[in-house]
């Protein structure tokens, strides 16, 4: 499950990872109501993300990590947002795995600086399908890119899949 956090639209995919390609599972987004208080859209997102995680029943859930802007107020507010999805998926004993924007659009376009259109474009034409919005669009390029054997190394320090962490800890077997 890829999630594309915000207080206005929260954008979600799932696509699963089997026989070497990635297969369509669903996508969507959590739209709100403009005239809801803070609290009540942090709880609309928590709601709504337990039911889609209890439904879709995924193995590891990935975000993108925060680009923090000059708007301090709206990277508040989507810190807000991402600290919901991110307890959403703790609570119901969910791995996550933040990733750096630019390792999704590297991992789907094969460019870490591309467009939003040039992302879009390439889920389109990996999944076959058209997303129902810009924002489970990137949500599903983060699903995926969470599931890439070339993901590479998190800041973290943590590694895409076992097989990566197995290839990097073989030499220190040796010594």
């Amino acid at each position: 499950l890829g999630i594309d956090p915000g207080l206005r639209k929260t954008g979600w995919g799932v696509v699963v990872w089997k026989n070497n390609s990635f297969i369509y599972e669903d996508d969507g987004f959590i739209l709100q109501n403009d005239e809801l208080e803070l609290g009540q859209k942090l709880m609309r997102i928590f709601d709504c993300l337990c039911l889609l995680i209890k439904k879709s029943k995924p193995d590891l859930i990935g975000i993108e990590q925060t680009f923090v802007g000059s708007g301090n107020v709206s990277s508040l507010k989507l810190g807000m947002a991402r600290g919901i999805c991110i307890l959403t998926a703790a609570k119901l004993g969910i791995r996550i795995l933040e990733i750096q924007p630019k390792l999704v659009k590297k991992n789907i376009t094969g460019s870490g600086i591309a467009s939003k259109d040039q992302v879009n474009l390439m889920v389109k034409k990996i999944l076959n399908i058209v997303p129902k919005s810009e924002d489970s669009s990137d949500a599903l390029a983060v699903a995926m890119s969470i599931q890439t054997k070339l993901f590479g190394k998190l800041d973290n320090g943590e590694y895409s899949s076992k097989l990566e962490q197995a290839i990097t800890k073989a030499p220190d077997k040796k010594k």
